[in-house]
C-alpha cells in the first residue's frame, strides 16, 4: 500500500510539473503571440520624465534614451516627440536631455513613465501630416479592414504594413516623403488591429496568416486602378509583404519589396521577446514549443530551412532591407545572410544604433536616401 502511495504522489507531481511548464511556456509565448498593438514591446524600457523646460525634456538615463535620431514619447494619454540629446545642458549621472520638439497628446509631468516609439505622428494623415486622404474599407477573409488611402499621380501604389507592437500611424513616418514623389499610399490596418477583425484564435501569427490581409489589399489596389505595387512593411509587416509576394494570386504585380526590421526566424524574434520577460534561458525552448502549438506551427521552427531564409520562397523581385545591429527583436545576421544569397535582388541598407521598427527614427535623411534610390525605376 505504501509502495502505490509513494507511485500516486510521484506520478501526481510530474503531472503536476508537466502542467506547470505548459503554463510557463504559454505565458513566455505570449510576449510575440500576444503583442498589442500601440504598446511597447518588453524590450522597449520604461522612462521616467524627471523634468521639461523650454524645448527640452530630462528622462532616465538609459541605452534607449541615448539613441540618435528622433522618436515618438509616449505614456498613457500622452505623446510627444523627441529629437537628439542636447550637447552642453546640465544633466545628471542618472538623466539625459533630450530635445523636445512638441508635445501632440496631454501633458509631460515629472513622474511621468513614458517609452520611446517609432511612432511621430498621431492621429490620421489629415490631422497629422495635413494630407488629403480617405478612409477606405478593405474586404479581408475575415471582414473589412480599416485603412488610410492618400492619393497621387503616379500608378504605382505603396501598400504599407506596420509590425509588431505598432499600429498603422508607423507608415505616417514615410508618407510626407513618399507624396514628394507623387506614389499613392494604402495604409492597413490588419487582423488584430483596433477596428479590424480579431484572429480566429486571437494570437498574432507573425506574419505567417497576416499576409492574407496583405493579400486583400493587393486586390483592393488593382481594382482601385494600381497597374502594380510596392509593398513596404516593419517588423512582422515585413514578413507579410515577403509572403504576399510570394503567395499571392496577385504576385504579378507586385513590383518590390521594402522590408524595415524584417523578422525573418520567428524562432530568434520570440525567444528575444520572451528573454526580455526575464524568462530564465533553460525555459526559452517551451516558450517556442507552446508558441509551435498554439499557432500550429509543428516540428522544426524553420520548417527544414536554414534560419533567416524567408519561407521555402526565394526573393524573386527587388527588394531593399533596411535594418541593423542594433535590432534586439529581429537579428540583423538574417538580413544579412539573405542579402549575400540573393545579391542581384535585395539591396541591404545598414542603420546602426537603431531599436527594432525604428531604422527610420536613427537617421531619416540616409533612410530615405536609400529609399529614394531603389524607388526611382518606379517613378
Amino acid at each position: 500500500m505504501r509502495t502505490v502511495r509513494a507511485t500516486a504522489a510521484a506520478v501526481t507531481a510530474v503531472i503536476g510539473a508537466s502542467v506547470a511548464t505548459v503554463a510557463v511556456g504559454r505565458l513566455a509565448s505570449d510576449a510575440a503571440l500576444k503583442a498589442p498593438p500601440g504598446r511597447p514591446l518588453p524590450t522597449e524600457p520604461r522612462l521616467t520624465v524627471h523634468g521639461t523646460a523650454a524645448g527640452q525634456v530630462t528622462l532616465t538615463r538609459h541605452l534607449a534614451t541615448l539613441r540618435p535620431g528622433r522618436y515618438g514619447l509616449s505614456g498613457d494619454g500622452t505623446h510627444a516627440v523627441v529629437g537628439p540629446v542636447l550637447e552642453g545642458v546640465p544633466e545628471s549621472a542618472d538623466t539625459v536631455v533630450r530635445r523636445l520638439e512638441r508635445v501632440v497628446r496631454g501633458t509631460l509631468e515629472p513622474g511621468d513613465r513614458v517609452w520611446l516609439t517609432p511612432n511621430l505622428h498621431v492621429g490620421d494623415p489629415g490631422t497629422a501630416l495635413g494630407l488629403d486622404h480617405t478612409d477606405v474599407e478593405v474586404p479581408g477573409e475575415l471582414g473589412p479592414l480599416p485603412a488610410w488611402f492618400v492619393p497621387d499621380v503616379r500608378d504605382t501604389w505603396v501598400l504599407a504594413v506596420h509590425g509588431l507592437g505598432a499600429t498603422r500611424e508607423q507608415a505616417m513616418n514615410l508618407m510626407e516623403f513618399l507624396h514628394r514623389h507623387h506614389f499613392p499610399v494604402l495604409a492597413l490596418a490588419y487582423r488584430g488591429d483596433q477596428g479590424a477583425p480579431r484572429s480566429p484564435d486571437g494570437l498574432n501569427h507573425l506574419g505567417e496568416t497576416e499576409w492574407r490581409d496583405l493579400d486583400a489589399a493587393i486586390r483592393y489596389a488593382v481594382d482601385a486602378g494600381a497597374r502594380q505595387v510596392v509593398l513596404l512593411g516593419w517588423s512582422t509587416g515585413a514578413t507579410m509583404a515577403l509572403r504576399a509576394a510570394a503567395r499571392s494570386t496577385l504576385r504579378d504585380h507586385v513590383a518590390g519589396l521594402v522590408l524595415d526590421s524584417p523578422v525573418l526566424s520567428w524562432e530568434a524574434t520570440l525567444r528575444a521577446l520572451a528573454a526580455a520577460r526575464r524568462t530564465p534561458g533553460a525555459l526559452l525552448p517551451l516558450a517556442v514549443r507552446a508558441a509551435q502549438g498554439r499557432t500550429g506551427r509543428h516540428g522544426d521552427p524553420h520548417g527544414g530551412r536554414r534560419p533567416g531564409t524567408p519561407g521555402p520562397e526565394r526573393v524573386g523581385i527587388p527588394a531593399l532591407i533596411v535594418h541593423g545591429p542594433g535590432d534586439t527583436v529581429a537579428p540583423w545576421q538574417f538580413s544579412r545572410r539573405l542579402a549575400a544569397a540573393q545579391p542581384n535582388t535585395v539591396t541591404l541598407h545598414t542603420v546602426a544604433d537603431a531599436p527594432h521598427g525604428a531604422m527610420w527614427n536613427a537617421d531619416p535623411h540616409t533612410y530615405e536616401e536609400a529609399l529614394r534610390r531603389f524607388l526611382t525605376p518606379f517613378m
